[in-house]
């Protein structure tokens, strides 16, 4: 076309094969419900393991988040809330990139690695 750069989306897969992309995508998918389906189901896909990675890293901040802000009364609870909030909007980008083939970080917490990639 005329010299402009690529999609966002055409560079989100990095690392990702088609076929990898294509036969695991819906277990990426649940990891964002189930997070150790991956590491049972998909052990040697490193699409599904970032996706693990990606649920594993929101699991432990919305156990953090909880356990911090609800020992604060009040302003803790307003802030717990809006925290829970923001996961849940987490949760959802992580579904649809993981059901669009998409192994792009989440905002916030997507450089956090845990899990390691195949």
């Amino acid at each position: 076309m005329s010299g402009l750069p690529p999609e966002p989306q055409e560079e989100a897969a990095f690392g990702a094969d088609p076929a990898d992309v294509q036969a695991n995508r819906w277990i990426a998918a649940v990891s964002y419900l189930l997070f150790f389906l991956p590491l049972l189901a998909a052990k040697q896909s490193r699409f599904a393991m970032f996706h693990a990675n990606q649920a594993l890293t929101l699991l432990l901040a919305a156990i953090a988040a909880n356990i911090v802000l609800g020992w604060i009364p009040i302003v803790g609870a307003f802030l717990l809330s809006l925290i829970n909030l923001g996961l849940l909007v987490l949760v959802i980008i992580g579904i649809l990139n993981a059901t669009s083939g998409l192994m792009k970080p989440l905002p916030i917490i997507g450089s956090i690695k845990i899990l390691p990639l195949p």
